[in-house]
């Protein structure tokens, strides 16, 4: 029986991959032509492609992760993912937004119909005023609600949310890019949402939904040991307290102010899919709508004619009720 023999490895030089790679303006196909049809190598198209990106020609060396060290009080880390529950008989898109403090590794969890700047900013400060303190850096991921360009390193955040960060007390960091495993510890807790939060409970409305997070993020899992290290977050808060940043009692909460004109039929609107109504001597009349979470709020005339909960709605337009305004205030 013959002894079977391996064919000769096929050595290219160096010098000469780089200058054929850069001359093809880095299009693998061509410096294959070339090889074979000017400078006479026969090589198979998949080893020269695995040279390149032997090389780094192709595609850049992965790089590891920073190994970041466990500080009192260095940051926080903030995520959201999206979710499908069964309010009643629909099932319905909710967007979770989690606050994490990476050394405590207390947790604030929230959920949302939408999320967009303005509500990010309502999550933060809410968060952070029922903490009373924030780490000095927020390691998001390159999102374009706080990211303005750049990624990693090089990323420029709004100057929107920049000076509502400094006002806060901290700053926005972003990971680098692919780089997700920078913030594992909101991401574990995305996990422990869907396999501890989510399962064995019901809920009837968005307001009963952020309910029951509220009392499983900030009490159930505060006084709950974390696993292998058996630290409890309300324990590791307490001595974490010193290296926060204290914020002040009286921080003003973000809002947006909209302009609106009533209706003929005594409606305000708030939002693209709802309506309020008003009293009827205000039918036409400037009106200022203020979206301040957890519910809008409109006046006129220097009088407050509202207050507007926010939840599911039923399907199309969401009028409200009169009588879900506050009589006694207008």
């Amino acid at each position: 029986m013959p002894v079977p023999t391996r064919k000769r490895k096929v050595r290219l030089d160096r010098e000469l991959l780089e200058r054929l790679y850069r001359e093809c303006e880095g299009r693998a196909q061509r410096v294959h032509e070339k090889l074979t049809e000017e400078e006479g190598i026969q090589i198979p198209y998949s080893t020269l492609t695995r040279l390149l990106r032997e090389l780094g020609l192709s595609k850049e060396p992965s790089t590891r992760c920073d190994r970041v060290p466990d500080e009192p009080g260095a940051e926080m880390q903030h995520d959201t993912s999206t979710y499908r529950i069964r309010p009643g008989d629909r099932l319905t898109l909710v967007i979770a937004s989690l606050l994490y403090l990476r050394y405590s590794k207390r947790r604030y969890l929230q959920f949302f119909r939408k999320f967009n700047r303005f509500r990010m900013k309502c999550f933060l400060h809410t968060a952070l005023m029922f903490w009373g303190y924030a780490g000095r850096i927020c390691v998001i991921d390159n999102t374009n609600l706080a990211r303005l360009r750049g990624t990693g390193r090089n990323a420029v955040i709004v100057p929107e949310m920049a000076a509502f960060a400094t006002a806060h007390g901290f700053r926005f960091v972003c990971h680098e890019k692919g780089h997700a495993n920078r913030k594992a510890g909101e991401e574990r807790s995305f996990w422990t949402v869907e396999t501890n939060f989510f399962p064995g409970r019901h809920f009837s409305s968005l307001e009963d939904l952020n309910q029951q997070a509220l009392e499983w993020s900030t009490v159930r899992m505060e006084h709950r040991p974390v696993s292998k290290t058996g630290l409890i977050p309300a324990q590791a808060f307490e001595q974490e307290r010193a290296a926060l940043v204290a914020l002040p009692a009286h921080l003003p909460a973000p809002y947006l102010c909209h302009e609106r004109k009533t209706d003929q039929y005594g409606y305000v609107p708030l939002c693209d899919s709802c309506k309020a109504a008003l009293r009827k001597p205000l039918l036409r009349n400037r009106s200022r709508s203020n979206r301040l979470r957890p519910r809008p709020r409109a006046s006129g005339a220097s009088r407050h004619l509202l207050n507007h909960p926010q939840g599911f709605p039923a399907g199309g337009v969401d009028r409200i009720k009169r009588g879900h305004r506050e009589e006694s205030s207008c």
